[in-house]
């Protein structure tokens, strides 16, 4: 019989699901708009509710039965919620959590502590159970777990610690605002590059905030996440665990230059006022956009499911005039926004008569290597791992965590995307594990689990050739023969599986190259040439279209800024004409 908790929580969830699919299908879409997002992803929606905010009678147009994009829970398996693709929340700006109510519109978190659990495969000294390390909010634990393997790197972590927030804090003044407009402060007349000198200020808080720090930030984010580490620890379960980060959505190595920032835009975030926090949203990550869908209701945006865009519609002019959906239907607008990747917007969406060669080669040259395959599985009892046994089935804290498997050294994940380089699934791929189900009871059913593997390192191709279904099901089987090492009696538990490789990534959430920050997340490909130089401000070489994807500036992950910063940017030009 299911308990109360989880049958309030289905219940919950089937009514915010039926009320969605109604709100979508009940009123017909307008013939015009002033304003038109394709994709329902979560960066669309805070678009959305921002330009509707701002006066502008608003539509968003998912593709999918679903919204979300990336941010979505689905109910893969009977009874089993998933959320798909993305898995955790820290990186939402908090003014964008403050100014759409989203704890009001259905957002709740729950807040993990601790957050990290790398488990050692090695035989156990006189009988107790093998090492592992455990990090959270607790600088005593902390540093009592990392004295296991190091009294050094344990004085050492606090230090570490704060060394990252000084830096990550710097960033937040460049997060929440367009790049440098460079054209405008170098060119143009006097009243133009005043204006444009306000570009600047993001960048001058950033660089006084760091002061004397400048230096440790440029080496951050142009130097291999392998250096920062060695100048700070010795213990290679420490920095494994802290290099997952550093290469987590990335087809690199911890030995490669610029590793360094992914690390620290992970460190970027907040949960509920707590820095470098990280949760699992109530109901899976579409409960995240579910709420922002409403608050966007709200103020009066227009929501369709099941909306499939096939052309943006440039009038003679050379303007964005409104859209054409695959189904023939046309809708005028004044902009157009969109929440795909920069190359489905200019390569699928844009007709090419109105994009110049120069332009679209230099689209085709934007990098969308990916090397995830995420595997979601339904389980009929929670994971017992030899590193920290829970033998009477009821969860430890470590079950809440990111545990990290196939991390007991660096040298592991350098082989792992050697592996990849060379046309491979890893043969011991990095494992991310995460059981969202030990917080939340609304996402499987009682005694039952949902577990996320997102895993690295895996190729688009194998060896040049298209991913076959059996190439899928031996990968998945080779990342549950690992994770049988770490705890025995796992495979048997599994009830069901999704296994998502990069091409699945790609068709069913329109990730090109699977890549799950929309263009990798490179120094090539940051701020001012985020996804291009000549496209960095959110505007596109086609007169009101516009890009609000995590694409653009400041790049991936769920944060929402790429939406925000995309609706101010409209605003602004509409004002203007």
């Amino acid at each position: 019989m299911a308990s109360p908790v989880w049958t309030d929580g289905r219940r919950a969830l089937t009514a915010l699901g039926a009320a969605i699919r109604s709100s979508s299908s009940c009123s017909g879409i307008k013939p015009q708009y002033d304003a038109l997002v394709i994709g329902g992803g979560h960066n669309g929606l805070v678009a959305a509710a921002y330009l509707q905010k701002g006066g502008l009678k608003t539509a968003v147009l998912e593709r999918r039965h679903v919204l979300g994009g990336a941010a979505v829970t689905e109910e893969i398996f009977p009874g089993f919620h998933f959320s798909r693709c993305s898995y955790l929340l820290s990186l939402l700006r908090p003014h964008i959590y403050s100014d759409l109510e989203l704890k009001k519109h259905g957002l709740k978190v729950y807040r993990r502590d601790p957050h990290a659990f790398t488990p050692m495969l090695e035989e156990g000294v006189r009988g107790a159970p093998p090492r592992s390390l455990i990090l959270g909010l607790d600088e005593s634990m902390n540093q009592m777990e990392i004295g296991k393997f190091s009294l050094k790197d344990a004085k050492a972590y606090p230090d570490f610690l704060a060394h990252l927030e000084k830096l990550a804090e710097a960033i937040n003044p460049l997060l929440d605002a367009p790049p440098v407009d460079v054209p405008g402060v170098t060119s143009g007349s006097l009243r133009k590059r005043m204006a444009a000198a306000k570009t600047l200020m993001p960048i001058v808080r950033c660089g006084r905030t760091l002061g004397r720090n400048i230096p440790d930030f440029y080496e951050i984010v142009t130097a291999p996440i392998t250096k920062i580490l060695n100048q700070w620890f010795d213990s290679e379960p420490l920095k494994a665990t802290l290099a997952t980060d550093a290469v987590i959505g990335a087809m690199t190595s911890p030995s490669n230059p610029g590793s360094g920032y992914v690390l620290l835009h992970h460190v970027m975030g907040e949960l509920e006022e707590e820095k470098g926090a990280w949760g699992y949203v109530e109901g899976g990550m579409g409960g995240l956009s579910q709420a922002v869908a409403h608050s966007a209701r709200s103020h009066g945006v227009d929501i369709f499911t099941e909306k499939d865009v096939g052309q943006v519609l440039v009038g003679s002019d050379g303007a964005a005039e409104g859209v054409v959906l695959k189904d023939g239907t046309e809708i005028q607008s004044k902009v157009v926004l969109s929440n795909a990747t920069p190359y489905v917007t200019f390569k699928n969406l844009t007709p090419q008569d109105a994009l110049s060669p120069e332009f679209i080669k230099a689209v085709d040259q934007i990098d969308y290597a990916s090397p995830v395959t995420k595997i979601n599985v339904a389980l009929d009892k929670l994971p017992n791992f030899l590193a920290a046994p829970t033998p009477d089935g009821k969860p430890g804290p470590h079950h809440q965590c990111s545990i990290h498997l196939n991390c007991e050294s660096v040298e592991v994940l350098e082989t792992a995307y050697n592996e990849a380089m060379n046309g491979h699934p890893s043969t011991k791929p990095m494992i991310e594990m995460t059981i969202p189900s030990v917080l939340d009871p609304t996402l499987a059913p009682p005694g039952c689990h949902v577990v996320s593997f997102f895993t690295q390192f895996t190729p688009y191709l194998i060896e040049g050739k298209e991913w076959t279904d059996q190439d899928r099901e031996s990968y998945a089987d080779n990342v549950f023969d690992c994770v049988e090492q770490y705890a025995p009696g796992f495979k048997q538990s599994v009830v069901g599986r999704d296994i998502l490789a990069p091409p699945d990534l790609e068709r069913i959430f329109g990730l090109t190259g699977g890549n799950i920050f929309h263009g990798s997340m490179t120094l090539d490909q940051l701020y001012l040439a985020r996804p291009l130089p000549c496209v960095s401000d959110y505007r596109s070489p086609v007169k009101g279209l516009y890009l609000c994807g995590s694409g653009s500036h400041p790049g991936g992950g769920v944060m929402g800024a790429p939406g925000w910063n995309a609706a101010l940017t409209v605003m602004a030009d509409l004002k203007r004409r």
